[in-house]
């Protein structure tokens, strides 16, 4: 166990590190710390913290780093998150607002915590869950051809144009488009396909076909939500700090391409008692053994599964980005809920 003034000083060491990405040595932390106590009890203080393996000294100079353990105990001493400025908090409103779908508000919202933290940002779309059919429109565009627009509860919008095999006339067009609704509105994805399947036996028999065609088109919509899948931005962030890689980063940047393997991280990490969740250097992976993942939940209807976060190298400002990432997944989680 280390006291509480070592504690103290492994958060010192953590700030001037991520500040200057230079080993920070005894005499440093009394310049720049007020400790009323001599360099050289700073020096017993930090050799406790090396036994417990909290810092490291990267070569022979007297500067230590903090360990992917120190980074740990520094996240999980966090009393406090730093709220984010009043300008911030505006700026954040007045980006997202703008947005006009559910594509709009992720792609928007990646490139905000992107520029909120200087890391990768990512978001991770809503799946299947308790998402609801909200509306269905079917609009028109040849006698033969049709564009099917699938909106769930979340504000996703979904089109796509598909060919009927017989001409469709506005009175079948309406037709359908109500018998559609009143039978799907309200409905959990899940329920689609058997509900969608049995309508083509309220129409005369030379109209079943293209009734089972547009069938087919909500399944498509509904397999669509059934994927997981990330949007990603500021991938120049992670290019600029390759330098905090004590490999290489190509590692990291074919995980975020693949997606796969930051998709089952997501859903393995579990939020603390601020409403955020941090992975550390070796508690990832192997790709991601080098960099570390912030992450919150947002909200959609219910369903609460969806995540996004950060990700960077392990000397990353955790304090300002638990922040950035809890302050945005509350406000997409608002701008979801009035949708």
């Amino acid at each position: 166990m280390v006291s509480e003034r070592a504690l103290h000083v492994l958060r010192a060491i953590v700030q001037d590190y991520v500040a200057s990405r230079e080993p920070v040595g005894s005499k440093a932390i009394v310049d720049r710390h007020q400790f009323g106590v001599s360099a050289a009890t700073i020096r017993n203080d930090m050799a406790l913290l090396e036994e417990e393996e909290l810092i490291s000294a990267p070569h022979t100079s007297s500067g230590r780093v903090p360990t992917d353990k120190g980074y740990r105990v520094f996240v999980d001493q966090l009393a406090d998150l730093r709220p984010l400025s009043a300008g911030q908090r505006q700026a954040i409103a007045a980006f997202l607002d703008q947005s006009v779908d559910l594509d709009d508000v992720f792609a928007r919202t990646v490139r905000l915590l992107s520029s909120l933290t200087n890391q990768v940002a990512l978001v991770q779309y809503p799946t299947l869950g308790n998402a609801r059919v909200r509306h269905i429109e079917l609009v028109p565009m040849s006698p033969t051809r049709l564009m099917t627009v699938f909106i769930t509860d979340g504000g996703r919008v979904d089109q796509r144009i598909i060919e009927l095999p017989v001409d469709a006339d506005e009175i079948f067009v309406g037709e359908l488009r109500a018998k559609l609704n009143a039978a799907l509105s309200g409905r959990a994805l899940a329920e689609v396909g058997s509900v969608a399947g049995s309508l083509d036996t309220q129409f005369a028999p030379d109209r079943r076909e293209a009734v089972r065609v547009v069938a087919d088109a909500l399944l498509g919509h509904v397999d669509e939500h059934r994927s997981d899948r990330l949007v990603m931005a500021g991938a120049a962030n992670l290019v600029r700090t390759e330098q905090d890689f004590a490999g290489t980063v190509y590692p990291v940047l074919e995980a975020i391409e693949e997606q796969v393997t930051l998709l089952k991280l997501f859903s393995e990490m579990q939020l603390d008692s601020h409403g955020v969740s941090a992975r550390i250097g070796r508690e990832n992976d192997a790709a991601l053994q080098e960099a570390a993942v912030v992450t919150s939940a947002y909200q959609v209807g219910s369903d609460s599964s969806a995540k996004l976060g950060v990700l960077g190298p392990t000397r990353m400002d955790y304090s300002n980005n638990m922040a950035a990432v809890r302050a945005v997944a509350r406000y997409v989680s608002r701008l979801l809920g009035e949708e």
